[in-house]
């Protein structure tokens, strides 16, 4: 690993590698307390954050690292100065560099020209630190991830790509569903259901609320994404039937749900089902600085 801009990019078992540190991390950080003394990790941000900026910077100095936090205060990335110049200065100060951005564009630019590790905290194509904080907290209840059925339901976004390929990976099964004209992308879908078919999982898309029967657990995300100036009337009218409630957990059979937050309580999600028992949603947003601090580790070992 010299960098992590998507999970496509692991192989299982660095994927259970990473799974692995994180439990070991979260269990007791005394053994890493300085395991990034002297070292520093610019956290870049064009987009606002609570889970990303705090689990990043608490989690850096939890292994005795130093964080920069960047905003676009001085300027937006690429418009003041060349991404190839920001990503060649930085290197030359720090000794990793996380990136929030808009375009995925962007971080393939960083860490073309960046001579240290560049990790993605999100972009519009994936967000990979999200999707593997997602499976360590499945793990946390299946011992086997391959045997685990995934459903996805609302919004194919850059959460679905980074979910679809962890679960591809790791043999498996996800079942994304989405209103028609909301899907992921297409290319990442042949993808992922190319690798999942190489690792003995299956991804499987529909817009039927059918096809979630006997999964595991139910993910959700916002349904009405960041710049989206999209009319609420207009986004309810088109997902309300796939809403996350008492009776769709019924339906399906789930026995956890997971969101990564923000949420729109009452809106893709009910009240209801996000503070019960059945709820794995803090869990993941906790797991975020785990998976992180195992990144890191990866990327920055000597």
């Amino acid at each position: 690993m010299n960098h992590l801009l998507s999970i496509k990019d692991l192989s299982p078992e660095q994927i259970h590698g990473l799974i692995d540190l994180a439990k070991t991390l979260k269990a007791d950080y005394t053994p890493y307390q300085d395991a990034l003394k002297g070292k520093s990790v610019v956290t870049l941000f064009e987009k606002p954050s609570l889970r990303t900026r705090v689990s990043f910077d608490i989690g850096i100095n939890k292994l005795g690292g130093h964080c920069l936090y960047l905003d676009q205060q001085n300027g937006a990335i690429g418009q003041r100065e060349a991404v190839k110049d920001f990503a060649m200065n930085l290197s030359r100060w720090c000794d990793a560099i996380v990136a929030r951005v808009f375009s995925h564009q962007t971080l393939e630019e960083l860490a073309e020209y960046a001579t240290v590790p560049v990790v993605n905290s999100l972009s519009d194509l994936y967000h990979p630190c999200q999707g593997l904080a997602d499976f360590l907290t499945l793990s946390e209840h299946y011992d086997d991830l391959s045997q685990v059925k995934l459903g996805y339901i609302g919004d194919g976004n850059n959460v679905t790509h980074s979910l679809m390929y962890a679960a591809a990976k790791l043999g498996a099964t996800m079942v994304v569903v989405c209103p028609p004209g909301h899907f992921p992308d297409g290319q990442v879908v042949t993808e992922a259901q190319a690798i999942a078919a190489e690792h003995g999982g299956a991804l499987v898309l529909s817009s039927d609320l059918a096809a979630l029967e006997g999964v595991d657990a139910l993910y959700a995300d916002t349904w009405i994404s960041m710049g989206d100036d999209t009319p609420m009337a207009a986004i309810k009218a088109k997902f309300q039937p796939y809403q996350i409630n008492s009776k769709l957990m019924s339906l399906t059979g789930a026995k956890y749900v997971l969101h990564c937050q923000p949420a729109h309580r009452e809106v893709e999600i009910t009240s209801e089902v996000m503070d019960s028992d059945a709820s794995l949603i803090l869990d993941q947003a906790e797991n975020r600085m785990h998976i992180q601090n195992a990144i890191l580790l990866e990327l920055m070992k000597d």
